[in-house]
């Protein structure tokens, strides 16, 4: 983490959800004052305003996908930079009051995405339970927890948090699924390299010029970058204008991926740092050590080139 450490941290809330329980990943976060946001323009704007140190949001999910208002905010407003990834699985859990027998399940909370992750598992046990949205994973827990419904679908935290009784585990009906939260700060200097970093970048192209696209990843690829995500959003300024948004292997301090932002600078129409940071390993079966760099691509392979080049330049051939 750059600078002092933060102790101010908010988060997407309410209590109870996912984003609580990522928080609780970042060592410093225990240590620290842990506030709900309502949304997640709320939480960064607290970040920029200086109400909080550092902000935990969502970024992306492995069945839902990206969560645009993250992308959109980290893109067009004021700048802001990730330091940290957590990496949490998505475990659904029924729970209800301690005094609530399964088979009297009439009515079940649930937001809306998490009963769509837990269909078939619902169709096969709750097939006579109605299924009533909420605004969160949290708010499901609270109205158990109160006797507005007769049981929720949440996170696990939720159920710990409103004492409920967890009565089906692991119901999602993809188990491998996983989030993606982003831990963002103001701008500052970025951790130190790890070896095992992840460099996020915004990359708007320029229209009038033909190839645009394929120059930007041209720029990585002839200098070994391993891009790892690319996903466009809309700037809303017109039809068929759109910011990309990359994720490659690399530290900002890398000589080879400073070489490309430099080159990405040159080719487009702007190119906004989203942060460098520890690549989060979540499972030891997750995720492969970084794709090396090909023959001649290396941090070494350029140091000693330009250590060359400058030798030419004062006369010495070698």
């Amino acid at each position: 983490m750059p600078g002092t450490p933060p102790t101010r941290f908010v988060y997407l809330g309410p209590e109870g959800t996912f984003a609580e329980q990522a928080l609780y990943r970042v060592p410093a976060a225990e240590r620290g004052s842990r506030t709900p946001a309502r949304s997640v323009g709320e939480a960064l704007e607290s970040v920029r305003a200086g109400d909080a140190d550092a902000a935990l949001v969502p970024l992306e999910n492995s069945i839902g996908g990206a969560v645009g208002v993250t992308l959109d905010e980290l893109a067009e407003g004021e700048p802001l930079v990730i330091t940290r990834e957590v990496i949490l699985p998505v475990e659904f859990v029924l729970a209800t009051r301690s005094d609530t027998k399964p088979e009297s399940i009439r009515s079940v909370a649930a937001h809306p995405q998490a009963s769509t992750q837990c269909r078939n598992w619902l169709r096969a046990h709750l097939p006579d339970a109605v299924v009533v949205d909420v605004l969160s994973n949290g708010a499901a827990a609270a109205g158990a927890a109160t006797g507005e419904y007769d049981a929720a679908i949440c996170a696990p935290i939720g159920a710990t948090r409103h004492r409920l009784e967890v009565i089906a585990d692991k119901i999602a009906d993809h188990p491998d699924a996983v989030t993606r939260f982003v831990l963002v700060s103001r701008p500052g200097p970025p951790p130190p390299p790890t070896g095992d970093d992840v460099t996020s970048l915004a990359v708007y192209i320029a229209h009038d010029r033909v190839g645009a696209l394929l120059s930007v990843l041209m720029e990585l690829a002839v200098r070994g970058v391993n891009l790892t995500r690319i996903e466009s959003r809309p700037t809303g300024e017109a039809l068929g204008r759109y910011v990309f948004f990359l994720d490659c292997t690399g530290h900002v301090a890398d000589v080879r991926l400073g070489e490309a932002l430099q080159g990405l600078r040159r080719v487009c129409a702007d190119v906004r740092f989203l942060g460098s940071y520890p690549r989060h390993r979540w499972t030891p079966t997750v995720g492969e050590r970084p794709v090396p760099a090909p023959a001649g691509l290396s941090d070494a392979d350029y140091l000693d080139a330009a250590a060359w080049l400058a030798r030419l330049r004062t006369g010495d051939p070698t």
